[in-house]
């Protein structure tokens, strides 16, 4: 249950909260909620299932694995998702530390009331732009980070999962009853789910594709990490299934609640921001203290929420680039995640800073590809690093090692009965290498923006 839970709160994290609903927004709802329901079956449950079976076979972190289950040319794959692990924390720090502000502004707005005057896109410009107070809450975030990985798997990753996910499932249950009593419940709910195809474009398709690989922490060697920790008894299928469907229901939950929030207020449905950060950081604070019922206690615990969500993808990624030192380089488990740690924070400050640099902003633009460092890092994380080393990964599990050595990991015992390996072995050979291999083309021959 640990690792369900360590490795569910990996894969759980700001996208599912903030990008997953705004891109279903952006994507016109139904249609493509069922083709993004059909990519994390054909496309992000198989990788899920290679990620942690090449793990547990080699009980090493990215780089050893690969180079022990394909050849030595492998390790620089996993070395290339180390990287990415290491890029993608020093930004996403940045923002899990904007949930802290927003958790202590809704505590004290929810004691003292909400000021009737305040705009809230210039709070959330006034504390991107504020150089001292970023520096201090990616800070405190990456603090949190450090300390929980430095103490080990069970000790640290484990015992916060199992304290942390629960807490988080229990929250979003309460925001999910609140928002089911709004009156603009139906109409969300016959958004999300109801399909209309003539709305439908290629480019959603690919948006759809590219987050289901994206939600789940695939790419990176983070589940290979994961999956190092798996023990012999127990299924990878079942994990992978587990961890898959935690996700996915928590997309959709908070996709629910926010969508019952905007369909409730007259007009907002036009005035939805351009980006996930609008909706997050501006929309939804006014919301929860004018039009949510119980705001005053829900608001609070959403950024609790968002906080939590995001605490347990750090711990997962900063894990990824320890576990590299402990193993490739034979380094103490606390030298290595405090020297980690320390070498990330440096990219963590460029990229908290990088907004004060800049001419005054919009509350979009910082989202746009004009936040220097913060936008260089993740369009890179997202458009390139990802997308490679999933495809990369993809095809070593799929074509690379043996039938023999992928299917003693995927079938014995403990497997459920609705499993066929035929069948994996066909999606990971054939189906995700193509759809993976789609969403770089769609980047370099479309400028299409996975960021």
């Amino acid at each position: 249950m640990g690792f369900i839970l360590a490795a569910t709160g990996s894969a759980i994290g700001l996208g599912n909260l903030w990008k997953f609903p705004f891109i279903t927004w952006e994507n016109g709802g139904g249609a493509f909620v069922l083709i993004y329901l059909m990519c994390i079956v054909g496309v992000g449950l198989p990788i899920m299932m290679a990620e942690l079976l090449i793990g547990r076979k080699t009980q090493k972190s990215p780089v050893g694995a690969l180079k022990e289950a394909m050849g030595p040319w492998w390790g620089w794959v996993g070395a290339w998702g180390v990287m990415a692990g290491f890029i993608i924390l020093s930004y996403y720090s940045v923002v899990a530390g904007w949930s802290l502000f927003y958790f202590v502004k809704t505590v004290g707005w929810s004691l003292g009331g909400f000021p009737a005057d305040l705009q809230t896109g210039e709070l959330f410009t006034d504390v991107i732009g504020n150089g001292g107070l970023q520096f201090l809450l990616s800070g405190l975030f990456m603090a949190a980070t450090v300390g929980i990985v430095y103490f080990g798997v069970h000790g640290g990753i484990e015992r916060v999962a199992r304290i942390f996910l629960p807490i988080l499932f229990v929250i979003l249950l309460l925001l999910l009853a609140s928002a089911l009593t709004m009156e603009g419940a139906g109409e969300a709910l016959a958004f999300i789910f109801r399909p209309n195809f003539s709305e439908l474009e290629p480019r959603s398709v690919l948006e759809a594709l590219g987050h289901s690989f994206f939600t789940l922490s695939l790419g990176m060697g983070a589940m290979i990490t994961y999956g190092s920790y798996v023990a012999r008894n127990r299924s990878i299928v079942s994990a992978a299934g587990t961890i898959v469907l935690l996700d996915t229901v928590i997309a959709l939950f908070a996709t629910i609640i926010m969508f019952s929030v905007i369909f409730t207020v007259p007009g907002m449905s036009e005035q939805v921001g351009r980006s996930a950060a609008g909706m997050l950081f501006i929309s939804l604070p006014e919301l929860f203290y004018n039009v949510v019922p119980f705001g005053a206690v829900l608001g609070p615990l959403f950024y609790v929420l968002v906080a939590l969500a995001a605490l347990t993808s750090t711990i997962s990624l900063l894990e990824v680039v320890v576990s590299y030192f402990i193993d490739e380089r034979n380094m103490p488990r606390p030298k290595a995640t405090l020297l980690s740690g320390a070498a990330i924070f440096v990219f963590t400050v460029l990229s908290a800073l990088s907004f004060g640099a800049l001419p005054a902003l919009s509350n979009f633009e910082i989202f746009e590809g004009k936040a220097g460092v913060f936008s260089t890092l993740d369009h890179f994380a997202s458009n390139w690093a990802l997308p490679l080393g999933g495809l990369l990964i993809t095809l070593g599990a799929g074509w690379f090692m043996t039938r023999e050595a992928t299917e003693g990991e995927l079938v014995d015992e403990t497997t459920p009965r609705w499993f066929r390996y035929g069948a994996w072995r066909f999606f990971m050979r054939y189906v995700a290498p193509v759809a993976v291999a789609a969403i770089l083309i769609a980047v370099i021959f479309f400028g299409m923006d996975f960021s």
